[in-house]
């Protein structure tokens, strides 16, 4: 009996990505490349791959996944169009995907815990690795250099191959005395050193090796056209800025000490315990209130805007008043009245639209700008033939012309002028947002 032949997808070149509107790839989550700190989204991988998207005028839909195995399948398969993460170039790696030009560079090292009295202890040559047992990731390069050394070898190596944990993960277990080695890239070795100061990664056991990001096998057009855009970029200010920020700057050592330093803590904002609390009210991801909030005020109470909006949910004075707060009510009191200010304006929004697929940008749009001009929007969209209850290249498209005579002075219009820019955009950062914490921060 033949088997079953499953259907491959077809290959994506940049005017399918450009089509689609979206570049689809996958990072890992760490102290480096991807993180949440004081609830903003950073990293080195996330900035580069940011300005990719810039470049190309697409949207960045970014997912996590610290599985190497599972990560390179995903892109084997067609189901996402980039790796951008530290991946090394190998000969095996090569027979199957594309690769890009190298964004940066570093030599494999050894992870070892520093002696107690003095440094006599240290393996300080690769040929000493001959017996020793070093766990490493599953399917990363780590991997694939240590079973060539070892092969090279009267005494091999016992090598460790771990699934679940990736080399920040491994570097912890080192610091802690659970294992006795591993192996890292020496940029990411030295950012945590400064987190965990008892490891030692001076031994390196590979000479500097090109870091790049991968491409599914085929993509020529696409992996050239990234090459030529990295090339230019890497002349910039901006990926020198980029790349002095996480690897050679004493801030990244301030941040992993922080407790808003996600990576470590799992927390986004002192108010993490309230926001899950009151999140309920309205039956919503506290990850998505989080999100509002840090656009709204970034966190802190006392924020004030130049027309009056107070606290950390931003509330009006208006609004503040039909649920009994003000400016110095306590942030329990402000964020109980900016959620009860979002059930009453989605219970109104549930009133008017047929299909709530869209709801919750509506309900942000609402919460920014004012339920009428949203209102508004929809009977613009409606009057010209549009699906009132579709947010995307409908209502959205009317909200953001509100601006122009020709639309707010329309005779449907009943609250005239808005500056529609602001509630398009701010629908569109804090769903992106919400979409970072989500893949880094845990929802309990």
């Amino acid at each position: 009996m033949v088997g079953l032949q499953i259907e491959e997808k077809p290959v994506v070149e940049l005017k399918h990505v450009k089509l689609r509107g979206k570049l689809r790839v996958v990072t890992d989550y760490n102290s480096t490349n991807y993180f949440v700190y004081k609830g903003h989204t950073m990293g080195f991988q996330y900035e580069m791959l940011e300005a990719l998207a810039k470049h190309l005028g697409v949207k960045l839909e970014l997912t996590v996944n610290n599985d190497l195995v599972s990560a390179f399948a995903s892109l084997e398969r067609g189901d996402v169009d980039l790796l951008g993460m530290n991946l090394a170039v190998t000969t095996d790696r090569m027979e199957k995907f594309n690769f890009t030009i190298p964004h940066s560079q570093s030599p494999q090292v050894l992870i070892q815990r520093s002696p107690v009295n003095d440094s006599t202890g240290f393996i300080r040559n690769k040929a000493d690795l001959g017996g020793k047992r070093i766990h490493v990731q599953a399917g990363s390069s780590f991997q694939e250099h240590l079973v060539r050394l070892s092969n090279e070898m009267e005494m091999p190596i016992d090598i460790v191959v771990v699934d679940m944990l990736e080399e920040e993960g491994l570097i912890s277990m080192v610091a802690s005395g659970e294992i006795d080695y591993t192996i890292a890239d020496e940029n990411v070795a030295m950012v945590n050193s400064s987190y965990y100061p008892g490891i030692e990664f001076k031994t390196s056991v590979s000479l500097p090796q090109n870091l790049a990001w991968a491409l599914r096998k085929g993509a020529n057009h696409l992996t050239h056209d990234v090459n030529m855009w990295l090339m230019d970029f890497q002349k910039t200010k901006e990926y020198k800025r980029i790349y002095q920020r996480y690897f050679k700057s004493s801030r990244i050592e301030e941040m992993m000490q922080s407790e808003y330093f996600t990576v470590k803590s799992g927390k986004i904002s002192d108010f993490d315990d309230l926001l899950k609390e009151k999140a309920k009210i309205i039956d919503w991801d506290w990850r998505l209130l989080s999100a509002l909030i840090s656009q709204e005020s970034n966190f802190n109470p006392k924020a004030q805007s130049w027309v009056g909006a107070f606290g950390l949910m931003q509330l009006m004075p208006e609004t503040a008043y039909r649920y009994d707060v003000d400016s110095l009510s306590s942030p329990i009191e402000n964020v109980d009245a900016g959620v009860r200010h979002l059930k009453y304006l989605k219970g109104k929004l549930d009133e008017t639209l047929s299909d709530k697929t869209d709801e919750l940008k509506f309900l942000l749009a609402s919460y920014n700008v004012g339920l009428g001009h949203v209102l508004d929007a929809r009977r613009l969209a409606e009057k010209n033939g549009k699906n009132p209850d579709q947010w995307k290249e409908s209502v959205d498209y009317y909200l953001l012309n509100k601006s122009k005579p020709e639309f707010f002075n329309d005779p449907v219009v009943k609250y005239g002028y808005c500056r529609g820019s602001e509630p398009y955009q701010y629908v569109n950062k804090i769903l992106e947002r919400y979409s970072n914490y989500q893949n880094i921060v845990l929802l309990n």
